[in-house]
């Protein structure tokens, strides 16, 4: 099973550089940090006393990878998760914050396991993914509870591109191919339940 770092260097690389795009809400970011994240922090990289773009672009991909681990995977005790599903909730926990766990829980309220949905990683909600891993592992599917949280993130994707034009081109290419978010979100999904490159043109289809 891949670490924690690896994974979290797997993060950076997906995120790449410095991109300062005005239709993401999130801002600047470097290797996927925002700038809120570094001031939030008190990153000072440069020590001129103020925290601002100039200490964003001076992270490196080490110091990224750090940052995750310790605020967005230890900090929300991602740890505590079925082993299964910690990279795929880590990854969208540095991609859309709080959103991951809320995610979780409305999952967890669907197959059976309600939990109060509070974007909060407490006692219930980690009981909850737990014995859904386990009804999973009974099955003999114990990727099959990743492969739904996947699912989710792949919809909730697609939903949130649906609501908010200006994000629609993370999701779909101008070719009309998967976008990033999309990509990003079946690389923690088993193969056989990726979208073909038909169904997601249909997915996509009103959009123009």
């Amino acid at each position: 099973m891949r670490s924690v770092y690896e994974i979290a260097r797997e993060i950076v690389a997906r995120e790449g550089g410095y991109v300062n795009d005005p239709s993401d809400p999130g801002g600047a970011t470097n290797y996927g940090v925002t700038l809120g994240t570094l001031q939030r922090l008190g990153l000072d990289l440069n020590r001129d006393g103020v925290v601002s773009t100039r200490d964003l672009r001076l992270i490196s991909p080490d110091q990224a990878a750090e940052i995750y681990v310790t605020h967005y995977f230890k900090a929300p005790k991602l740890d505590q998760l079925p082993a299964a599903l910690q990279a795929s909730v880590f990854d969208m926990q540095v991609n859309a914050g709080a959103q991951a766990i809320r995610l979780l829980q409305e999952l967890l309220g669907r197959m059976g396991h309600p939990v109060a949905v509070d974007g909060v990683l407490g006692p219930q909600t980690i009981a909850a993914a737990q014995a859904a891993a386990a009804q999973a592992a009974a099955a003999r599917e114990p990727q099959l509870f990743a492969d739904a949280y996947g699912i989710a993130r792949r919809n909730y994707y697609y939903d949130l591109a649906e609501r908010r034009p200006a994000s629609r081109k993370y999701a779909t290419t101008r070719a009309g191919t998967k976008g990033g978010w999309i990509l990003r979100a079946e690389e923690f999904i088993s193969p056989r339940f990726h979208l073909s490159a038909a169904q997601h043109r249909a997915r996509v289809a009103t959009w123009g």
